[in-house]
Order: C-alpha cells, then sequence, then structure tokens
C-alpha cells in the first residue's frame, strides 16, 4: 500500500501552504497514520456497515417501553472512537499535547478529506460534532460550555458526547422559517415539543443543537432560538425525546437518520434568544465547507479506483490505459480534483482565520467568504457524483457490482449535492452577497489582481478566463434592473460562472510551480473554456504519464 505522500501529494503541498512548519510536521507525521488507518481498517468496516450492519432502531425494550436505541455495529463504534481520538473535533478547540497548542480547521478537514474516501457516511456525524463544538464554544454561556463541550471535543479523556444539529421540519425543509417546533419558558430551561422530521446522528447524539420558537415570538427565522437539548438525563432517561423511525437512505447508510419526536424535552437556550437562526446559519457554513471536503474526498476515491482498475485491467490485448479515450478520460479527472482540492483548501486558510478569530475580520472578508463557501460546495458535490459516474464506466460492468467500492461511490456522493443546501438554495445565497455586499466587486478586482500578476508565459493560458470575466461582468447590471423571478431564474448560472472562473484562477496561479502544475492547468482550463470541437495537440494523451502516472516524463 502506498504512503500518503505518493498517492496524494496534492492534498500536502496545500496543507505546507497554509500550515507553519510545526504543525504541517504534526500534520504530516499523524495524517500518514490516519491515512493508513483510513484505507484499511476503516474501508473495510465501511463495507460490513453499508451492507450488513446498518443502524437499527430498537423501538422497545422487552416490557414494551419506548427506549428510542439506535443500535450500530461494533465496527463502526470501533471506526469512531479512532476518529474522535485523532483530534479530528477535539483538536480545533484544545491543545495538542504532543505540541502545547491547539490545531486548527485546516488540519481537521484534511482528517476529514481522508475519511470522506472510505466513510462519508461518519464524516456526516463528525461534521454534526464539529457544529455543536463551534455553537458551544462561540455562543453559549459558560455553565453550559464548561458542563458540555469538554465531552464534545473528548479525545478519550471523557465520555465523548456526539453532536447532532437539528433543523429541519416536515412543513418547512429549507424554509426554515416556517419551522413550528415550540418552546415553553420552565423555570431555568425549556421544555422542546415538536417533530423534526430529518434528524441526522439521532440516537447517537449525547447534545443536539436544535432550533426551536419560544411562545409569543415572532414568525421566520428571527422568531427562532437556538437550545442545547441533552439526549439523556442525567439518571441515563430519554430526555422526552422520541425516534418514529430512521430513514431508510439511497447512501450514507453509516448515519441513523431519523425524524424524532420532542415531548417535554428539557433544553437550554444558547445566547440570545432573538440570534438562533444565526447562530446556526454560521454553523451552517461550517458543515457546507464539511460538504465540500467529503465531496473531493469522494472525487479522490473515484479517481483513484478508475486509475487502478484501467491500469490492470486488459481488454482487446492491451490494458485500458493504453488507450487514448481512457487516457483522457483520466487525466481530465486528476486535472479537475486536484484544482478543486487546492480551490478548497484556499478557502479552508481563510475559513479558518474567520471562526478562530471573528471579531478580527472585516465585513468584507466574512462576504468573500461566504461566497466562496457557496460557490465550491455548488460544484463539489456535484462533481462527486460525476466521478463516481465515471469511475463505474471505467470498469464496466464490474462498476454496478456492489463487491467493488463504485456503486457505494456514486450513491453517497448523491446525497452532497442535497445536505447543507441545494445549488438552487446556494444560487440564491450568491445572489444576496450580490444585492448586500456588491460582491462581484470584489470578486472582479481579485481575479484581475491575480490575472495580472501572472508569468509572461502563462498569460495567453487566462485569455478565455479574462474574456468569460468581462461577459460576467458586463451581464450582472443588466441582472440587477430585472424584476425578482428574473434574477432567482439567472441565479445559478451566475454561480455557476463566479465558480468557473475562481477554479480557473486557482489552476493558472498554482501552474507556475511546476510542469506538471501548467499541464494541470491547461487541461483545467480545457476542461472549462473549450476552443474547438476536436483537440488537435491531444493534451490529455501526450501528458497523461506526468499527471497519473508521476514517476514518467511527458511525451513529446
Amino acid at each position: 500500500m502506498k504512503q500518503l505522500h505518493e498517492a496524494d501529494p496534492n492534498l500536502l503541498a496545500n496543507l505546507k501552504k497554509y500550515l507553519d512548519p510545526e504543525l504541517y510536521g504534526y500534520a504530516e507525521k499523524e495524517l500518514e497514520k490516519f491515512w493508513q488507518l483510513c484505507m484499511t481498517e476503516f474501508d473495510k468496516r465501511a463495507v460490513h456497515t453499508d451492507r450488513e450492519g446498518q443502524p437499527r432502531l430498537i423501538k422497545y425494550d422487552r416490557f414494551g417501553n419506548d427506549v428510542s436505541e439506535v443500535w450500530v455495529n461494533e465496527g463502526y463504534r470501533q471506526t469512531v472512537k479512532q476518529t474522535y481520538e485523532s483530534g479530528i473535533v477535539g483538536y480545533v478547540h484544545k491543545t495538542i499535547p504532543e505540541l502545547g497548542r491547539k490545531g486548527n480547521y485546516i488540519y481537521s478537514y484534511a482528517q476529514g478529506y481522508l475519511l470522506s474516501q472510505v466513510e462519508p457516511g461518519f464524516y456526516c456525524p463528525v461534521t454534526l460534532t464539529m457544529a455543536t463544538a463551534y455553537l458551544l464554544e462561540h455562543f453559549a454561556d459558560q455553565e453550559l460550555k464548561n458542563k458540555y463541550l469538554p465531552h464534545v471535543i473528548s479525545t478519550g479523556e471523557v465520555e465523548r458526547y456526539e453532536g447532532a444539529t437539528f433543523l429541519t421540519e416536515r412543513q418547512g425543509g429549507s424554509d426554515v422559517g416556517a419551522n413550528e417546533v415550540k418552546a415553553v419558558p420552565c423555570g431555568d430551561h425549556y421544555k422542546i415539543y415538536g417533530e423534526k422530521y430529518f434528524a441526522s446522528n439521532a440516537g447517537m447524539c449525547g447534545v443536539a443543537m436544535v432550533l426551536a420558537r419560544i411562545e409569543g415570538s415572532g414568525p421566520g427565522t428571527k422568531g427562532l432560538s437556538l437550545f442545547l437539548v441533552p439526549w439523556r438525563t442525567d439518571d441515563g432517561a430519554l430526555n422526552g425525546i422520541q425516534i418514529r423511525r430512521l430513514k431508510d437512505k439511497l447512501g450514507v447508510r453509516a448515519v441513523p437518520s431519523a425524524e424524532v419526536v420532542f415531548d417535554g424535552a428539557k433544553a437550554y437556550v444558547v445566547g440570545d434568544p432573538t440570534k438562533g437562526f444565526y447562530y446556526m446559519m454560521e454553523a451552517l457554513n461550517l458543515s457546507r465547507v464539511c460538504n465540500a471536503v467529503a465531496s473531493i474526498g469522494i472525487m479522490k476515491r473515484a479517481l483513484d479506483e478508475a486509475v487502478q482498475y484501467a491500469e490492470e485491467r486488459s481488454a482487446f490485448g492491451q490494458t485500458l490505459t493504453s488507450y487514448p479515450m481512457v487516457r483522457e478520460t483520466l487525466a481530465h479527472l486528476t486535472a479537475r480534483q486536484e484544482v478543486q482540492t487546492s480551490a478548497c483548501f484556499e478557502l479552508i486558510a481563510l475559513f479558518d482565520r474567520i471562526m478562530q478569530a471573528p471579531e478580527q475580520a472585516t465585513e468584507a472578508e466574512k462576504a468573500w467568504n461566504r461566497l466562496l463557501i457557496a460557490i465550491l460546495k455548488m460544484r463539489t458535490a456535484e462533481e462527486a457524483i460525476a466521478f463516481a459516474h465515471e469511475a463505474i464506466e471505467m470498469h464496466g460492468g464490474n462498476g454496478y457490482i456492489e463487491d467493488f467500492v463504485t456503486p457505494r461511490l456514486l450513491r453517497d456522493a448523491q446525497v452532497l449535492t442535497v445536505w447543507e443546501g441545494t445549488a438552487n438554495i446556494l444560487s440564491l445565497e450568491v445572489l444576496r452577497l450580490i444585492r448586500k455586499h456588491r460582491i462581484e466587486e470584489r470578486f472582479n478586482d481579485k481575479m484581475r489582481e491575480q490575472l495580472a500578476a501572472l508569468p509572461g508565459h502563462l498569460r495567453p493560458l487566462a485569455k478565455p478566463v479574462e474574456s468569460g470575466l468581462d461577459e460576467l461582468m458586463e451581464s450582472l447590471p443588466r441582472l440587477q434592473e430585472m424584476p425578482e423571478h428574473a434574477q432567482t431564474y439567472h441565479a445559478k448560472k451566475i454561480a455557476n460562472r463566479l465558480c468557473d472562473l475562481y477554479l480557473s484562477v486557482t489552476a493558472l496561479k498554482n501552474a507556475s510551480e511546476s510542469e506538471r502544475s501548467e499541464m494541470i492547468a491547461r487541461l483545467f482550463l480545457q476542461h472549462i473554456w473549450p476552443q474547438h470541437l476536436l483537440d488537435y495537440e491531444m493534451l490529455a494523451v501526450n501528458c497523461f504519464d506526468l499527471l497519473v502516472n508521476r514517476n514518467k516524463k511527458m511525451r513529446v
């Protein structure tokens, strides 16, 4: 089995850009161990969980009492233990013993990227626990923080509480303002009543962060408050919570998603009761970054599976990698995965700085962060599905058989376009940023500044990008003159163009690093901005060895 520096040098190169030398040295060593765990033990357990060991609801005990317990298999429990004890959540918030300092989101997301290549279903609970830890640390009062945060960020020294964030209700879905779950004051706490219709990590979490409407509060999102709801009381009994049923999902079967009913659950308000929706949206941005990380992880696994199969499989007397169409597919997938991974970690470096010290970030920086989260979450989720599809096609009939990982990759990838906001919802977020922050002006300035800084030999490559940017900036004033319904009609097209441009500039910025990086950029731009029906240069074929077989040189 390859070591991480051989299997994914692009990941380590990105981490080296954004981590200081001390933390990078630690991360390189620990990620190698985590990578080996992922690709051996975790991967085998994930197969069992997906096919035979899915979570099950134990609704009643032998006396007929509603216990609403969720059973998970022992292998999954071991993966849970090993992952949390690696510090994937904890070391964002507390000291790494070996270093005497905290880690950060960059290191955590690198772990999530590796985990998602083998068990993206479990990365959902990790995401929810990360969001819970963030909400507790930044917005809860000291008493709540002292009681619950050490358990949520535990790496084994105290009992671990996984987290959950419950937003979705039957009548609302993405329209969170339609939520009806209510909170009734009861002395120093509240009682929660109502139903959450798609509650992930139900039964596994120690605490859930729940949006509810305090009696007498106004309608819409402004009337929602955020509550911490322990799953069990101090004596171990269910805290007025019932699980109606577990969802029978297409993929990500490792995470138990449920319909949860609160019947007087004891709850504690988090922060300012008038800011519950704002708090949860901050956590949602964290989850959207996790979603993008899971997407590039699935893309990487799908690519690796396709390459390995194509190198070993023979057809008509030759290995698949001897054929130009196969070489083209794999070279283009490599370019797309590496550029989007680089873009995500550039975003994560900004996200980490803002999340760790939000008071030091300007409103313009926060808006820029929100824009990048929206467009990269949208694009990478769609690409994860496309990569899984390509891996299946590369395998032929075998790719459709559950003995191979490829069907699970496709099933697991499909949810990423739905979780944490569909493309439509994210495009509306982009539209809001244009209206409120004139984000297109900052985008235009940053992209042109970075294009102008390119070395001379790369400037010709940038011409289609410059033309695309010109077209965008010419179109936006007309868009803003349109009525509301017409603006929303075009929102997704605008969001996609912004993403095309951002990824293209990312590829060009990296192109000067090596001959290989320049070929990555050329292929990526060819994919986004095709100039001709026929590629007379057959660039993907000629640079296949350089891109996919890194030890070989480019053909001339």
